[in-house]
């Protein structure tokens, strides 16, 4: 890379988009499908590190990883060497047939991350969306039930079944007829915008009183109900984290009605919460955990992580062609040394730094109404009026675009939220970049 590899910090050299980025929207345009989301036309040629140089030459700070996905940067050489080095002896023979040693051995080092005394087991598929539909069905087998719960504001992928747990954007579901039966959503624990006025360590306990009192006398025995699923920070809802007591008095109802609880960590695991995971900062040990985006710096993998009494379903109950294939694997174990040596600590620091530096935002900027989030996985609310908390996702959008043409590459989440999710390998002065362009950006946005 002939410019981010000498640089640390954005570098602008043309309007933007560029010229070759405006053929390279029109050329996609043409033959890509229209149901992607674009927030702002990037177009990425190269990574390194947290920098991303686009096709003219434009090189910008990445606040986004691929939508968290990319957890040590992008094309780190030790994850780049492992990949080539794999790919040179063996790319694939299909681990639902055959073996490969690479397979239980990742599969051990993962479970050894997850809370919890019982020995487990790991399914491997592609992507977030096939970890929650094998959690799914995992439940299903394991229970005998066929009910789920899951929450509103929540995201667990776009496969038909994911989808019915999926209650974020009515897009997602527009269109596509009945979903699977038997599934329930309850309010998420958020606490910004709590009725009753609760403050993050308290929202919730009236949804909980909600869930046993009615949804358990009303509409599903307990009985019925194979598991109940949650992010412990909520990802695409605005990075909302539940609070500590309402994962454990979760796991409690779940654990009194032998009911499963599901974690799914796709967004907020590995690493990116400075723990392996979001749930071991509320103590919880979840039945059935769902990883996937960081686990692979960027190689399409999942996994459902599962006590091993649990994992116990009989060949071809559930399989993957490419789940776990061996180029995957490698990149995965690369990337577990990384966060080991180095970069959950980093997650943590940096996560620190961050809040420290906009501890004031809601003081400094009138548009600013809540900052939120935990280690590098930070919320950021937009409003019209501190006072009324009015949703204002059109000036959410436009920081977005202007923090782009500012040279950082950040994304909305939930209705009016900003998120930052950075590569766990940022420094502090990249970290002071991304809070200088926000004020600049906070700024410009209110004055209108």
């Amino acid at each position: 890379m002939t410019t981010a590899t000498e640089l640390k910090l954005p570098r602008l050299v043309t309007a933007l988009p560029g010229p070759k980025a405006k053929q390279v929207v029109e050329y996609d345009a043409k033959y890509v499908s229209p149901s992607y989301t674009r927030d702002y036309p990037l177009v990425a040629k190269r990574g390194h590190g947290a920098l991303i140089e686009d096709v003219d030459g434009n090189t910008f700070l990445d606040f986004s990883a691929g939508i968290a996905v990319c957890s040590t940067g992008h094309s780190h050489p030790k994850v780049v060497s492992a990949i080539q080095k794999q790919a040179a002896e063996l790319i694939h023979m299909s681990g639902t047939d055959f073996f490969y040693e690479s397979l239980p051995r990742f599969a051990e080092r993962l479970s050894k991350t997850v809370p919890g005394a019982e020995a487990k087991r790991v399914y491997f598929g592609n992507s977030g969306t096939e970890a929650v539909e094998a959690a799914m069905k995992l439940a299903r087998y394991a229970t005998r039930r066929d009910k789920f719960i899951a929450f509103y504001g929540c995201f667990h992928g776009r496969t038909m079944g994911a989808l019915s747990l999926t209650a974020s954007k009515a897009v997602q579901r527009k269109g596509f007829g009945a979903l699977l039966a038997g599934v329930e959503h309850i309010p998420y624990p958020y606490a910004y915008r709590c009725p009753l006025g609760h403050t993050a360590e308290t929202c919730g306990e009236e949804i909980l009183e909600l869930l046993e009192r009615d949804l358990f006398k009303r509409l599903f025995d307990p009985e019925d109900v194979a598991g109940i699923i949650i992010e412990p920070v909520q990802g695409e809802g605005g990075y909302v984290p539940a609070p500590k007591f309402f994962l454990q008095e979760l796991q409690r109802i779940c654990r009194q009605h032998g009911i499963l609880l599901i974690v799914d960590e796709v967004q907020s695991g590995m690493g990116r919460t400075g723990k392996w995971w979001a749930c071991e900062h509320a103590g919880i040990e979840p039945d059935i955990l769902c990883s996937a985006k960081g686990i692979a710096s960027g190689m399409p993998l999942g996994a459902v992580v599962a006590r091993a009494s649990l994992m116990d379903w009989r060949p071809g109950a559930h399989a993957s062609t490419f789940g776990g294939n061996p180029v995957c694997v490698a990149a995965a174990m690369a990337t577990m040394d990384l966060l080991e040596s180095e970069y959950i600590e980093n997650a943590r620091r940096m996560g620190e730094f961050l809040f420290r530096r906009a501890a004031d935002w809601t003081q400094k900027f009138r548009i600013v109404g809540d900052v939120r989030g935990r280690g590098l996985m930070i919320g950021v609310e937009i409003v019209h009026d501190q006072r009324t908390k009015e949703k204002a996702p059109e000036l959410r959008n436009k920081i977005v675009q202007l923090a782009f043409q500012k040279g950082l590459l950040i994304l909305g989440a939930g209705d009016t939220s900003v998120r930052l999710s950075p590569p766990l390998l940022i420094d502090e002065e990249q970290a002071d970049f991304a809070v200088r362009t926000l004020e600049e950006c906070f700024r410009e946005v209110g004055k209108n």
